[in-house]
């Protein structure tokens, strides 16, 4: 099971990315797919989650209004929108998913994969 994330790159403060997660080896379109992020120093954060059937998403306090969530699956794939971006945004993104939202707001997925960088410039 591999699930790719793509997307990332350098950014300026304020601008916008939009990361890509591709997953292989099985499908998950009945299970809960998310970001978590981490930055140099620090620990694995959530960022924002999204249930199977992509009507109920949940985001960490410092992006939301600024990131959107979003799933396509018959892609087998998730995507995070990223407006607004901030210096403190700066991390390397990596996708998760699992069979609840709460495994992977707590930090826990069953699956995540290789991250993306994101650097913001000020």
């Amino acid at each position: 099971v591999q699930l790719q994330a793509s997307g990332g790159g350098l950014v300026q403060a304020g601008g916008s990315l939009t990361l890509s997660c591709a997953a292989s080896g099985r499908t998950f379109s009945r299970d809960a797919m998310g970001w978590l992020r981490q930055a140099p120093g620090k620990e694995r954060e959530f960022v924002a989650a999204i249930n199977w059937r992509g009507d109920s998403t949940y985001y960490t306090d410092s992006v939301k209004g600024r990131f959107i969530i979003s799933r396509v699956n018959a892609e087998n794939a998730v995507y995070l929108q990223m407006n607004s971006l901030r210096s403190e945004d700066a991390a390397v993104y990596y996708c998760a998913a699992d069979e609840t939202l709460v495994s992977i707001a707590a930090r826990r997925p069953l699956y995540w994969g290789q991250g993306t960088q994101v650097t913001v410039s000020s």
